[in-house]
């Protein structure tokens, strides 16, 4: 009888063991201990999330939290192991060794996966339990890969006149977030296609390589500005964040910093801010003068036209507000620009260079001294010191425009072009495709885009670009390219359309360069008969008179304007100018203009190196 029972002990069915374990669990309440801690924790994180996103804290903070309330379950357990039953205060050598455990392995976890750092990780993944829009947020915001694009805001006010206003507030809370380290925020002008268009936002997103999307709405009435923002997920978009900013119309630098750091807060950005720092800056503007600021910043873009309306706006702006620093930024812009609209002949261009570029240096200068941190300040010296052919100087500049702010598209083109003229085609061409990745719908980004491609030898890819575009400049681009692979009576044909693309290209500008082009390849007979081509000098190239080709370059060097608008110097360093580059009429130009000085001092381009004493050549 007692053989049998010991028999049937050891064979006891798994089930009854489990039955026992489950036994002990319920007498040890485990279950009842693990909920509550469970519920209390939830309730914990729960806080702290809310006191996160009222706070900006970095989510390091929270994701510690979470680990550590994770962690506290284990000890959670054995504690109702040991206690559950009884209320026994007294701690076992068994219990102390299990606790002790526990807490050198979480100790090791925590270390692992929370490491001190001022920065926020970028390479942790989601909890799997999170939903709605922590789930997404935590899924979206590594800031390696954040980028974001403020749409243009909705004008909502009675009066359809405030356009320029609700525009004028995009395009400032752009800059604001452009000053955030590690953000990158696309460019005014390519968000600014979507003013008008009712596209989906993923499309969007996708169409401008942004992760993030920032809608809003400008009312305007009186003395009171309401403006709504939310912060958008752009592959879902699902809604990260949003808020009314309802006051008075003298707190509107005051809204744009507070938009600005609810947005970084709600991405887990560093703001990379100095004590008393703000992202906002120069805010002594009174509402009616700050005004006037945002209607000429439209028309200073618009070039031509616009620019001399700007400086209407802003010569007397900045004589009531002498201390406004973008705005002196601004006018420094448009007194340099001023000049490229006037070549009609050397006199001409030359009575603006004298008149408008010391007023440029003077108005960039003003606003670095009011504003040492405005990266525009630096810019717009720099392009005051490319004009005047002072490489080194311009160049110093805007890398100094580009530390404080590397998302200033028109900065970067600038830069770009200024590398491209010097000869450094490799290292514009990269820039400029940075300059893409931030202002992808620009056309005349574009164009240079397509032209540093041709001159880098990518020319299939360049005619494709031009012809996709096709406005007058990409067609003379295409000229250029036929005439050099000597398909000359295409190049012609393609000539004598550019009239009817560009309304301000008069027919009779194309004849005589088109006549030339079926000429070629025969020499003419008298080139020093030669009409001036302007900026179609180049069909100098296949007639015989290659040294006519410079006379497009030379005017605005003798007038005292160097580093021109787009890559037009740099088209001397395609293969096609080689015929130019051997005599000594290059030789010239080349010294005058600056270039053998920027190269001694930075070191010379592939196509030219230094011969004995001061002579060099340029194969």
């Amino acid at each position: 009888m007692s053989g049998d029972t010991e028999h049937s002990n050891s064979n006891t069915p798994p089930v009854d063991r489990l039955s026992e374990l489950w036994r002990r669990i319920n007498q040890h309440k485990i279950v009842q201990w693990s909920l509550a801690y469970i519920a209390v924790a939830y309730a914990l994180q729960q806080g702290l999330v809310l006191m996160g996103g009222a706070f900006d804290w970095p989510a390091a903070v929270l994701r510690a939290s979470m680990l550590l309330l994770i962690l506290g379950l284990p000890v959670i357990v054995t504690l109702a192991w040991y206690h559950g039953e009884r209320a026994s205060r007294n701690f076992s050598a068994a219990e102390l060794t299990i606790i002790s455990l526990l807490l050198v392995i979480g100790a090791a976890v925590f270390y692992a996966f929370v490491q001190p750092s001022g920065q926020v990780a970028t390479d942790q993944a989601p909890p799997a339990q999170q939903s709605g829009v922590v789930a997404a947020r935590s899924a979206s915001l590594s800031p390696a890969g954040v980028s974001i694009a403020v749409l243009p805001f909705a004008n909502v006010s009675a009066d359809p006149e405030q356009e320029f206003f609700s525009d004028g507030i995009t395009d400032e809370v752009s800059g604001a977030l452009a000053k955030i380290p590690d953000l990158r925020v696309v460019g005014r002008t390519s968000a600014f296609q979507y003013k008008t268009r009712n596209t989906d936002l993923r499309a969007i997103g996708q169409a401008l390589s942004a992760t993030h999307l920032i809608e809003g709405s400008v009312r305007k009435a009186g003395d009171r500005v309401r403006i709504t923002v939310q912060l958008i997920l752009a592959d879902s978009g699902l809604q990260l964040w949003s808020e009314n900013y309802d006051r008075e119309l003298t707190d509107i630098f005051a809204i744009q910093e507070d938009i600005a750091r609810a947005i970084a807060g709600s991405l887990n950005m560093q703001l990379g801010l100095r004590p008393g720092e703000n992202l906002v800056n120069n805010r002594g503007l009174d509402p009616e003068a700050y005004q006037e600021f945002l209607r000429a910043k439209p028309l200073v873009r618009s070039r031509r036209v616009g620019v001399p309306q700007g400086i209407k706006i802003l010569e007397p702006l900045v004589a009531r507000h002498p201390d406004y620093a973008p705005a002196w930024a601004m006018l420094a812009q448009a007194y340099a620009l001023t000049p490229t609209y006037h070549r009609e002949s050397v006199e001409v261009l030359k009575k603006y260079v004298d008149e408008y570029l010391p007023k440029a240096e003077t108005a960039a200068r003003r606003a670095i001294q009011l504003d040492p941190d405005l990266a525009d300040g630096y810019w717009e010296l720099g392009r005051v010191q490319a004009r005047r052919g002072k490489y080194l100087l311009a160049e110093e500049l805007y890398s100094k425009g580009l530390s404080l702010d590397q998302n200033y598209a028109s900065g970067l083109g600038q830069y770009s072009n200024l590398l491209a003229v010097l000869g450094r085609l490799k290292e514009a061409l990269a820039m400029k495709q940075q300059l893409l990745a931030l202002e992808p719908y620009v056309p005349g980004y574009r164009t240079d885009m397509a032209e540093l491609m041709w001159l880098n030898g990518q020319e299939a890819e360049a005619i494709e670009r031009f012809q996709q575009q096709g406005n007058g400049g990409d067609l003379l681009n295409l000229v250029r390219i036929y005439a050099a692979r000597g398909q000359f009576n295409e190049a012609a044909d393609l000539l004598l359309e550019i009239p009817k693309r560009a309304r301000d290209v008069p027919p009779e500008f194309v004849i005589e360069p088109a006549r030339l082009l079926r000429m070629a390849p025969v020499a003419v007979t008298s080139p020093q008969n030669l009409a001036d081509l302007g900026p179609a000098s180049f069909i100098y190239l296949y007639v015989g008179a290659p040294e006519r080709t410079l006379a497009w370059h030379e005017q605005a060097a003798e007038a005292g304007y160097f580093a021109i608008a787009g890559t037009e110097d740099a088209f001397l360093w395609h293969p096609s100018y080689a015929p130019v580059r051997r005599n000594e009429r290059f030789k010239a130009y080349i010294r005058k203009s600056g270039y053998v000085e920027y190269w001694r001092a930075k070191g010379w381009p592939e196509f030219c190196r230094p011969t004995t004493g001061d002579d060099f050549e340029c194969n």
